[in-house]
């Protein structure tokens, strides 16, 4: 099996070549093709130490990497952490909270990144017809928007999230996540988990009446308890800069920074040491990853401790929820998963051709959504409207025009007015 990544130069890929290789699938080569050649040529050497053998070439333009390849990843950041880092104080310094994937940040990403990911998906629907598109770039969910209306590529979008939200419920219920079975539905970065079912019998009614299991159910103090009780759903964690936005621009205006400049500076730290050579490569990686992981959500929700991954965690992380995807796939496993795909019918208040995140059953033939019971009003509202501004967003990058991105931008359920819009996308975006 070939495995290209796009993107390789990203700070995961290390972190994936290992899990593939350490895996039950047969992994012939890695390829890895990325912009930044000179960053490229320090994380393909730290992958081939986490490679187990396996072989792992960097290329200087993205056709030989992708060509003939069984399943593409690609995970890419137009502007690098960088421009995340500016995008976020951006945002900030208009009074709305600054985080790279929803509200104005997440959609100035989106515009830079869906022309290149249009053509990746164009190469790979050339070079690699048979290929499997497992798209991790932000936002995933307007990326994989893009690529599923602008290519014949066969495209998936990908994220932990909300494999993170089944297990750490099924966890404060003290029953054992691989075994249990998720009722949930919505957007990447929009979805709510409804129910938790084990040997048929629902649970979540125990979570509902129970102050620790509630609090267990998430790693970061984010939401009210009565709140979540209202509506006896459990959201993922980015609902928190859609249910309150105020205390999470508060909280980044206290601490007098981004996520994104904390990740900016280790980043650069990570970097400068394997540039100039440490005695021990893979261990300083590690150590990266795991500051990296404990900034995560801590400035935005005012939290004093580092958030850290639970020794019990099994599903959730960006390497593990690639490696069950395309082992369910070239094992035609019929394994569950969470993915986003094309609606077709199972969200009826939404187009067919919308992308949603939802639990698939994936075998050979790709991911098959499972069908969702009717959703709740105020849950069908939002995910309604934040369609409605990612098409508009994926129409706006296509088309490069001002008036566009203003008017898909005006309609995110973060930016209060048209005028304001207006200033952030000439301040984000300038031409």
């Amino acid at each position: 099996m070939k495995l290209a990544i796009i993107g390789g130069a990203g700070v995961r890929v290390p972190l994936l070549v290992g899990g593939f290789a350490r895996s039950t699938l047969t992994i012939d080569r890695v390829d890895l093709y990325d912009i930044d050649q000179a960053r490229l040529a320090i994380v393909a050497d730290l992958a081939r130490r986490m490679a187990g053998g396996v072989p792992v070439h960097a290329h200087a333009a993205p056709e030989p990497c992708i060509d003939g390849a069984d399943f593409v990843i690609s995970s890419i950041r137009v502007g690098g952490i960088a421009q995340r880092a500016a995008d976020e104080a951006t945002c900030i310094a208009h009074g709305i909270v600054g985080q790279e994937t929803v509200g104005p940040a997440g959609f100035a990403m989106a515009v830079r990144t869906i022309p290149a990911m249009i053509e990746y998906g164009r190469l790979t629907a050339r070079l690699a017809p048979q290929a499997w598109l497992v798209n991790f770039s932000n936002p995933v969910s307007i990326i994989s928007q893009a690529v599923h209306q602008h290519t014949d590529a066969r495209s998936i979008g990908i994220c932990d999230t909300p494999a993170e939200i089944f297990e750490d419920a099924a966890h404060a219920l003290g029953l054992p996540p691989a075994a249990c079975d998720y009722d949930y539905f919505g957007l990447n970065h929009l979805g709510w988990l409804r129910e938790v079912t084990f040997q048929g019998e629902p649970q979540m009614a125990r979570l509902w009446a129970d102050d620790g299991r509630l609090d267990a159910a998430y790693r970061s103090p984010l939401f009210e308890r009565e709140r979540l009780r209202e509506m006896r759903l459990l959201p993922t964690e980015y609902l928190y800069y859609y249910y309150r936005p105020e205390v999470a621009l508060g909280n980044l205006q206290k601490a007098g920074t981004s996520r994104g400049r904390v990740v900016a500076a280790l980043t650069a730290a990570l970097f400068d040491d394997l540039g100039r050579g440490v005695a021990d490569p893979i261990l300083r990686y590690q150590q990266y990853v795991a500051a990296r992981d404990a900034s995560y959500m801590q400035l935005e929700s005012g939290s004093t401790t580092p958030r850290l991954k639970p020794d019990w965690a099994e599903l959730s992380g960006y390497d593990k929820i690639a490696l069950m995807t395309i082992s369910a796939i070239a094992g035609n496993t019929g394994a569950v998963i969470p993915l986003n795909v094309g609606n077709r019918g199972v969200l009826p208040f939404l187009k067919d051709d919308d992308i949603i995140e939802t639990p698939c059953v994936v075998d050979r033939e790709g991911p098959h959504a499972r069908p969702v019971a009717a959703v709740p009003d105020h849950t069908q509202a939002l995910i309604t409207r934040v369609k409605t501004y990612e098409r508009a967003t994926v129409r706006a990058a296509v088309s490069g025009l001002r008036a566009d991105a203003v008017e898909a931008l005006a309609l995110n359920p973060l930016v209060p007015s048209p005028a304001l819009a207006a200033e952030l996308v000439d301040a984000l975006l300038p031409r």
